[in-house]
């Protein structure tokens, strides 16, 4: 019964990791910004990408390969948004690992049972709420930044990034929509944690019987087996009437 009723956390389960795999693919992406560049002499393409952890382009020099410079948290050229990412990624991937583990660990007790039911409400509980603070905590940056692309903002990187000060035009890259896709699934992932309700049968301890229910049921063997003693005699009885009228005739 307990365990039955733990299906839909258990797809949440399965949600919440799936989830928390699509973040760390949005924190090591490089494609938050899309920026289209005039000035080809550097960017091949005239398109480059920029993370919240380093910028790339493809270069003249090594066609094949993206030329990438590394952006650090205290580096003075880069807007707030920025190094406030950097943060709020890491502590995604930190609060969907415990989120994760504290799921597993209230799962794995409702289908062996080595827990009460406080303890197992408790769990569900605290996987859900971090499920939720995971989802939050991604989706901050995503929509700091995607309000910066939509508004044309731009980063004065300095000359060894071979970037022009601003570019053409800029859109929403892909890792944004990676991000906020792995919010939804974190979000509903902590709905259904918090929605579990221990079942009251499995819940409520056994009944003990009353002095009175055992004088009843003493009663009753009693007169039970006053009956069958009263049939065997009554069946004897017979038997001796019958035996007696054959010895008669």
């Amino acid at each position: 019964m307990v365990a039955t009723s733990t299906h839909w956390q258990f797809l949440g389960l399965v949600i919440g990791c799936v989830g928390w795999i699509l973040t760390m693919v949005t924190a090591g992406q490089n494609e938050w910004r899309i920026w289209y560049v005039e000035d080809v002499s550097n960017v091949a393409s005239g398109t480059a990408w920029v993370g919240v952890w380093r910028a790339c382009f493809y270069s003249h020099t090594l066609p094949d390969f993206e030329f990438c410079r590394s952006i650090g948290i205290t580096d003075p050229f880069i807007p707030l948004e920025i190094p406030v990412s950097q943060v709020m990624v890491m502590v995604t991937v930190i609060l969907g690992l415990t989120g994760n583990m504290v799921g597993a660990y209230a799962v794995r007790n409702i289908y062996f049972g080595e827990k009460t039911s406080n303890i197992i409400r408790l769990l569900f509980t605290g996987a859900g709420v971090l499920y939720v603070l995971t989802g939050a905590s991604c989706l901050m940056p995503l929509i700091w930044n995607m309000t910066s692309i939509l508004t044309n903002q731009t980063i004065t990187f300095p000359p060894e990034f071979h970037l022009p000060p601003a570019p053409t035009t800029q859109k929403v890259g892909v890792a944004i929509w990676i991000g906020i896709s792995a919010s939804i699934l974190l979000f509903f992932s902590g709905i259904l944690f918090l929605c579990y309700s221990y079942p009251t049968e499995a819940s409520r301890p056994a009944t003990q019987p009353t002095s009175g229910d055992k004088h009843l049921e003493h009663g009753t063997a009693m007169f039970m087996s006053k009956l069958e003693n009263g049939n065997e005699v009554s069946s004897r009885a017979r038997d001796n009437i019958v035996f007696q009228a054959e010895e008669d005739l």
